[in-house]
């Protein structure tokens, strides 16, 4: 008997922090530097940003660091919010939950979005600050209803595991659904996840295929394995042997086992 794996409930998630939104056309450095000693703050975060990505000078996160700092300081949310990420990292100072999560909560209480969601990111995580699912979902809410996708796709979670929340699979389909059409591939892998069960919605191959494929095509190894059983079983699309194998097999390539194992056992004939 043919014996297929499906993951189906992806919900636990490693620590996905927002990476800071470089500006387009950045100044000339030198007049940016300029500007940067005489305390302008946009100078002082530009600055920042230029060292951390190595623009117009050699890459340094030391020193961006130090420019994220003075704009952090002057009170800019996006210098706090990339100074947390800098001491979650450990790029260009010593690795420090606590100081991430300081920094964190100075963004987020200025309203920026992706500082909410990390924030909500550490608590849920237990990092840096006592471990609270209530407090994480506070966090992921506020992001969330700015439209920000990866808190969406937290908030989704959290309504589909329970966690400071009551459990409710519609809420769950919701935020998830918001983040995939944004095309977040791990929200849509988890919407197909919810059509395939059943769970949310009128359970609907051909919706879950829909969206495992929008994830698979981004690379999202999980949804690459699920398209593979699709494809293998007949749910929701015709089925192909040889297409179940080929996505088993680019499943396999992005480091997921399951996908490594059905690839071999399709290979096989059995």
């Amino acid at each position: 008997m043919k014996q297929t794996v499906k993951w189906l409930a992806a919900a636990l998630i490693a620590l996905g922090l927002n990476q800071a939104v470089w500006a387009d056309n950045m100044p000339d450095f030198q007049k940016t530097l300029q500007a940067a000693k005489q305390g302008n703050v946009d100078a002082q975060y530009n600055l920042g940003v230029m060292y951390a990505i190595g623009q117009d000078v050699p890459q340094d996160d030391a020193q961006a660091v130090q420019w994220y700092r003075k704009a952090a300081e002057q009170g800019l949310a996006q210098a706090q919010s990339d100074l947390g990420l800098m001491y979650y990292k450990g790029e260009g100072v010593r690795q420090d939950n606590a100081q991430a999560v300081h920094w964190f909560r100075k963004a987020a209480e200025q309203g920026l979005a992706q500082a909410q969601s990390n924030l909500g990111v550490m608590y849920e995580k237990g990092r840096g600050v006592r471990q609270d699912d209530a407090q994480a979902v506070q966090w992921y809410r506020r992001a969330a209803e700015q439209g920000d996708a990866q808190a969406q796709s937290y908030l989704g979670d959290m309504y589909a595991q329970g966690r400071g929340v009551r459990q409710d699979d519609a809420q769950a389909v919701q935020w998830y659904r918001k983040a995939a059409e944004q095309g977040l591939a791990r929200a849509q892998f988890n919407l197909g996840v919810m059509y395939d069960n059943g769970r949310g919605v009128r359970q609907d191959d051909a919706q879950a295929v829909q969206w495992y494929r929008k994830a698979a095509e981004q690379g999202y190894a999980d949804a690459q394995n699920n398209l593979g059983v699709m494809y293998e079983q007949g749910q929701g699309v015709r089925q192909d042997l040889a297409l179940a194998q080929e996505w088993y097999g680019k499943a396999c390539q992005n480091g997921d086992q399951n996908g490594c194992d059905n690839y071999q056992r399709l290979k096989a004939g059995y």
